[in-house]
């Protein structure tokens, strides 16, 4: 018999990042699989989620029905209270994306608490479900989560014709993200202030309503580098236009300080395109070498160096791309995906 499954996700499903993305695919294709899940909305204030939401999270995860089997994707679970999830008596399925504690532009004081809250919290789930192996491996090492109670269930990418390029004499580079410290996009401007006697320009796919004070900063450091007109912020785009967004462009460009996972490279790699990566949490290990060239994270030097390698270099740029394309072969589907989350799912709930 099938389990009862809640999938307790906090603010708007149809958010456009990788994280939302993941859990609306797994949560349309689990019944697919013996587990028919329903949608538990949460409040959207999480990872910062005030009294009252708390609250509201308790009532939400306590009306479900006895013996159900709550998945909850850890960007609520991980700053849940100890007293939220101690009054929730049914078993907890953690879903991982990276942890709370690895976002970049926390204060000290806001690591340690959500480091803290969320050790507390995973140690009260029955199962922890990573997107990544380097993930799955820092929650072991820091967070405490036993290997037997662990499952890493990468993220699924649906296969996609080869980028073209764009044909044009300024090479196209492009990256994808909504704007947030954690992106790197000031790394990347610095970088690329350094190479304006060469001929590009670079757009940037994601939404820009997230981070008000980062997406004036990034304003104005435009400004200052006098680069306004060869990069553009286009928020976020789907469907056909960011089919034609990956098919059209040179470059594709990652600078974040840390990725979980990271499903725009995945994204990237299934359409052959040469890649310029940082190596950020699992960044580096989610493309293989040879189909990219790999910087560290927060490097603008080095990430000058790079692009600057591929912009004077078609040929570079080709065997790059085509080492991307056979990568891309390899990657599993979110048919995959779905399967191992729900012979978890299945496991707890028997």
């Amino acid at each position: 018999m099938a389990p009862d499954v809640f999938f307790a996700i906090p603010g708007d499903i149809d958010t456009p990042t990788g994280g939302y993305a993941y859990d609306r695919r797994v949560l349309a294709m689990l019944p697919k699989h013996g587990v028919p899940a329903r949608h538990l909305a949460l409040p959207g204030s999480f990872p910062w989620a005030s009294v009252s939401d708390l609250a509201e999270t308790q009532s939400a995860l306590q009306g479900t029905p006895d013996g159900a089997v709550l998945l909850i994707d850890g960007l609520a679970l991980g700053a849940m209270t100890d007293l939220v999830l101690a009054s929730v008596f049914r078993p907890i399925v953690a879903l991982v994306h990276h942890p709370l504690a690895m976002e970049t532009g926390l204060s000290d004081r806001q690591r340690r608490a959500l480091a803290s809250s969320e050790r507390a919290a995973l140690a009260r789930a029955r199962h922890v479900i990573a997107t990544s192996p380097e993930t799955g491996r820092l929650l072991v090492s820091d967070f405490g989560v036993p290997p037997a109670h662990l499952t890493v269930a990468l993220p699924g990418c649906d296969p996609a014709r080869r980028a073209t390029g764009s044909s044009e004499a300024a090479p196209v580079l492009l990256a994808v993200g909504a704007v947030s410290p954690r992106k790197g996009y000031d790394v990347l401007i610095d970088a690329l202030a350094s190479l304006r006697d060469r001929p590009w320009r670079l757009r940037i796919l994601g939404a820009t309503d997230r981070d008000e004070a980062e997406m004036t900063r990034l304003a104005n450091l435009l400004e200052t580098h006098n680069l306004t007109d060869r990069v553009r912020f286009e928020g976020s785009l789907s469907g056909q236009a960011l089919d034609d967004a990956y098919a059209n462009a040179d470059v594709f460009v990652h600078s974040a300080h840390y990725e979980g996972y990271g499903m725009v490279l995945a994204e990237a790699m299934a359409r052959g395109l040469p890649m310029v990566v940082s190596t950020g949490g699992a960044a580096g290990e989610t493309v293989p070498d040879g189909a990219a060239l790999k910087i560290p994270p927060g490097d603008a030097e080095a990430l000058a160096a790079a692009m600057s390698a591929l912009l004077d270099g078609p040929e570079r740029r080709q065997a790059l791309g085509d080492a991307a394309w056979k990568a891309g072969r390899s990657l599993p589907g979110w048919d995959d995906t779905a399967a191992t989350i729900a012979g978890v799912l299945k496991r707890i709930g028997a």
